[in-house]
């Protein structure tokens, strides 16, 4: 199954007349932008060429990691959509769509993994994710969960939403309002980092970090650096998928 799937995968990669057509660089120097971020290229590309024959006026802007990605966002702010593997390097759980989501609310996120617990697509859902492809899900359902969200709409696995009730809940809301100097605050501080290393990497003052830090535990609602951390450990993902699922690619 694996092999055929590689198989489909290299056919459109490799044979698709157009494959360049929508690409930043490419023939388009305007139209709809979408970032697709993925470190596994053959999965990535297969997936920004799904996307692109949605609309002959997309134009996929293409990044291998989140720095990339967040890099692309800063280009591009009026990007129509971001579509994010939650398990490629920079994301650091679900920290990288909520600072994505605090940098720039307007733009909506698609995670797409290998993952497929329930749990870890609600958590998408509850940080601010529209919609979470498993990439097991077949080319015609991503083209459609992709055509949702650009409408307005969500989508998550149907059988998570014939199941479970998805709805923000208070720990989204305190995440969600905080800013991206917070997020990226609060990561450094379940990292165990002092302020001065904070303030270091941030090229900020201590004094800075320290108000930083305040709010943060204002808004989490916790008393201690120790209690924000706990609850940032909310962010992380446990993947239980297998060494084949993380390999997983678009099938037809």
């Amino acid at each position: 199954m694996l092999h055929e799937q590689l198989v489909f995968i290299l056919f459109v990669v490799i044979l698709n007349p157009n494959k360049q057509k929508n690409y930043e660089g490419g023939d388009m120097a305007q139209g709809r932008v979408i970032i697709v971020a993925d470190d596994h290229p053959l999965f990535r590309v297969a997936l920004a060429q799904s996307i692109a024959a949605l609309d002959s006026k997309i134009r996929i802007i293409e990044a291998q990691g989140f720095d990339d990605a967040h890099d692309a966002v800063k280009r591009h702010p009026d990007a129509e959509l971001v579509v994010l593997d939650l398990n490629m390097p920079g994301m650091k759980g679900f920290a990288g769509l909520v600072y994505l989501r605090a940098e720039q609310p307007q733009i909506p996120v698609i995670i797409v993994s290998a993952i497929e617990d329930d749990s870890v697509i609600m958590s998408a859902a509850r940080f601010g994710a529209s919609g979470y492809i498993p990439k097991s899900t077949g080319l015609k359902e991503i083209k459609t969960a992709i055509s949702m969200v650009l409408d307005g709409e969500t989508s998550f696995p149907a059988t998570l939403e014939e199941g479970s009730h998805i709805e923000e809940d208070d720990l989204g809301r305190r995440m969600a309002s905080l800013t991206p100097q917070q997020v990226r605050v609060l990561t450094f501080l379940t990292e165990g980092k002092l302020n001065k290393q904070i303030a270091y990497e941030l090229g900020i003052s201590e004094a800075t970090v320290k108000a930083h830090v305040s709010a943060i535990l204002q808004k989490l609602n916790v008393n201690s650096r120790t209690q924000a951390v706990i609850v940032a450990g909310r962010l992380a993902v446990e993947d239980k998928s297998s060494d084949e699922a993380r390999e997983a690619v678009i099938t037809p």
